[in-house]
């Protein structure tokens, strides 16, 4: 077999799926979650202990206005944070068995690649807190009112809800950019490994081809992050598990990788 033939063998083909696939996803991923519920429940308390923590640092260093666009950013860097759960489905789905070292020290295929997305990833949250802070200083100003004005400030004047409206619309665009280009990559980065560019331009074409239930899922994900968040946390401790278990089963689902 010549050098070509191989690298086309090695791409893996796109499946076009229904509108309803993410609900499936969903489904999967929550029969995922209580089949270990200690590995799953506890991945998930581990963001909400540090999601609290990091509120808390912004809180006493008077960064709090900080905190919404990190809680935005937190899609962004979500693909990352759920490796651990990639790992559980793909050895709940292959019957291995899996503890808690597996969880923890995930063991890839392309450590390097999945670094090297990573760093994209920290790149598109660090532009848009960047982006943020200046959407900020457009509309109120370089100085930051104290805790009680600066929410009384965002929540109840044209001014402060004209500036949620863009940042929500420019945040909604960085974060399906980083949806595009993670959707699938990580996933089979984890399993399969490759090359990050070539895995990134994977999941946009994956995206491309199936947009409108990529969309639903792209909402979903935001829908059950934003519930996780706004109950001060206590949510991503099922939410969090829930659509990385999910995610897993959506990169099985849309590509087709045959076993080695």
């Amino acid at each position: 077999m010549t050098g070509a033939a191989r690298a086309a063998q090695a791409i893996p083909a796109i499946r076009s799926v229904a509108l309803d696939r993410p609900w499936i996803w969903l489904a999967a991923g929550w029969r995922d979650m209580w089949r270990r519920p200690d590995l799953s429940l506890g991945y998930g308390v581990a963001m909400f202990a540090a999601s609290w923590a990091l509120t808390a640092c912004l809180w006493v260093f008077d960064s709090y206005y900080l905190v919404l666009p990190l809680a935005a950013g937190f899609l962004q860097l979500g693909p990352l944070l759920a490796m651990g759960l990639y790992e559980i489905s793909r050895r709940l789905e292959a019957n291995e068995p899996v503890s808690v070292g597996d969880v923890l020290l995930v063991r890839t295929r392309a450590p390097s690649q999945i670094g090297f997305l990573g760093l994209i990833l920290v790149l598109f949250m660090l532009a848009w807190i960047r982006l943020a802070t200046l959407l900020f200083a457009l509309f109120f100003g370089l100085g930051f009112p104290p805790p009680e004005q600066f929410f009384h400030d965002l929540f109840w004047t044209w001014q402060g809800l004209s500036f949620l409206m863009l940042g929500t619309a420019v945040g909604a665009a960085l974060a399906f950019a980083v949806f595009a280009i993670s959707a699938v990559s990580l996933p089979r980065l984890m399993a399969r490994g490759g090359e990050a560019i070539g895995a990134a331009l994977l999941s946009v074409d994956t995206v491309r081809r199936n947009f409108w239930p990529m969309v639903l899922w792209a909402f979903l994900i935001a829908l059950f992050i934003a519930v996780g968040i706004g109950t001060l946390y206590v949510g991503l401790i099922v939410t969090f598990p829930l659509v990385g278990h999910a995610t897993w089963h959506a990169y099985r689902d849309l590509v087709d990788d045959s076993p080695d």
